[in-house]
């Protein structure tokens, strides 16, 4: 009786979260192309303005979180996400590194710094990101970081597929990429063990997986919008500029 609404192993219930790659950006139309060379220089152009927007709403995002933990050993944990990308003597960050990639790209520091040309959409979605970890208790918010259970993996296909199809940036722009690659191993650790000792009923399990869609919806909405705006190759015909070109 009630065995179809018992609660999932942990072992499971990893298995289901880590089954949610299928809907990972990594499979949306603009980032296949952005990999398979297919991407002119305007269109990469959008997709680094773009996503610089989300680089410096993630340490907001994860002060909020920060703000809400009421456990100094989670904290302790938590807090050296906010310094991966804000950096610290020694080390600039995240952010930092992601300018030098837009630098290589053939944009300046103002034109990202100025988020003029950000999307409606992608500023949309992300800011609705940032308001569910300052609103959700920690323990969710922890969960829907857990897209980083497949980063590895886009990092390294930008890795390994970017300097072939376009020679035009510059090797120094690459530095963010390898940066995640460690960082986001050791979050998804911590983010992990949290979500699996959190959620222990059936319905919590389901709720957390739909925290983790909500999460995995948002970078989809992104690429929706920075396809919208820029379009894909060529040959795209429906794409409506927001930006000088560069």
């Amino acid at each position: 009786m009630g065995s179809s609404n018992a609660p999932w192993t942990k072992e499971e219930f990893e298995k289901r979260l880590r089954a949610k790659d299928k809907c990972y950006h990594i499979y949306h139309p603009f980032h296949i192309a952005m990999n398979g060379g297919k991407c002119t220089k305007e269109q990469i152009h959008g997709w680094v303005i773009n996503r610089f927007y989300y680089q410096i709403m993630i340490p907001i995002k994860d002060s909020a979180v920060l703000s809400n933990m009421t456990d100094k050993d989670h904290r302790r944990l938590w807090i050296q996400r906010i310094l991966d990308h804000d950096g610290f003597e020694g080390d600039e960050g995240g952010i930092e590194a992601w300018i030098a990639l837009a630098e290589a790209v053939g944009l300046t520091r103002d034109d990202v710094l100025s988020l003029k040309h950000v999307t409606p959409g992608v500023k949309f979605a992300v800011d609705a990101y940032v308001n569910f970890a300052r609103r959700a208790p920690w323990e969710e918010a922890v969960c829907s970081s857990l897209t980083e259970l497949f980063a590895p993996t886009i990092h390294q296909k930008r890795l390994d597929s970017w300097p072939e199809h376009y020679p035009w940036i510059e090797e120094n722009g690459y530095k963010y990429f390898r940066k995640r690659l460690s960082e986001a191993r050791r979050d998804v650790e911590h983010g992990l063990r949290v979500t699996l000792e959190h959620f222990k009923t059936r319905e919590e399990q389901e709720k957390a997986l739909g925290i983790l869609q909500f999460k995995l919806d948002v970078l989809w909405t992104m690429l929706d919008s920075i396809q919208v705006t820029y379009g894909i190759g060529e040959t795209n015909a429906g794409a409506v500029t927001r930006m000088e070109k560069v």
